[in-house]
């Protein structure tokens, strides 16, 4: 049985499912125990999942940065001085 029969697709993972798989890829690769063919295949998947997570980390720091920029637009009322002037 190849160890790919059983994985889902990468695009199926969240986040953390695919953050685990990858740690645990790069245990079994670390171990030394697997076959040449086994290692290529955990490899490729390796890099699959990597590249996934890489690129929804990007779009979620994109999607952070247009909501602070959004936010840095709106202007926000000045309370400090209102309340130094208020307590006197």
């Amino acid at each position: 049985m190849a160890l790919e029969e059983k994985e889902r697709e990468v695009g199926q993972l969240t986040f953390k499912e695919a953050s685990v798989e990858l740690e645990r890829v790069v245990r079994q690769l670390e171990s030394g125990d697997l076959e040449l063919e086994d290692a290529l295949e955990r490899y490729t998947r390796g890099v699959e999942l990597l590249r996934s997570l890489r690129d929804r980390l990007a779009h979620a720091e994109q999607r952070v940065q247009v909501l602070l920029d959004s936010t840095s637009e709106v202007e926000v009322p000045d309370t400090t001085t209102a309340d130094a002037t208020s307590n006197n």
